[in-house]
């Protein structure tokens, strides 16, 4: 039987791993910056504050949201991306008892 090998690790491991790689680019971060900043927004005022195309940013918010870092409400032709607060707490979380694990 053929297996993903990122099943050899814990659920926890897995779980740091998937939110590392959302983490894994400027633009994401970017994004995420952006969003705390101005508490939610539109895909095309991201795409005027990041310095990519608007596809690209579109494929950095798709990263993001199958992270469960961003959510999104689609209203007409556009989507409204903000954090999601439960899971970026949860994130803060990770991360700390990651680096402690590791001191």
């Amino acid at each position: 039987m053929a297996y993903n090998k990122s099943e050899l690790f814990s659920t926890e491991l897995q779980t740091c791993s998937t939110l590392f790689k959302a983490l894994g680019h400027p633009a994401r971060l970017a994004i995420l910056e952006y969003l705390a900043e101005t508490k939610t927004c539109i895909t095309g005022d991201l795409a005027d504050e990041i310095p990519l195309g608007r596809t690209t940013v579109n494929q950095h918010l798709k990263e993001l949201k199958d992270a469960g870092l961003i959510q999104g409400t689609t209203e007409g032709a556009r989507t409204c991306y903000c954090l999601d607060p439960k899971n970026v707490r949860m994130l803060r979380s990770i991360v700390e008892k990651f680096i402690n694990n590791l001191i």
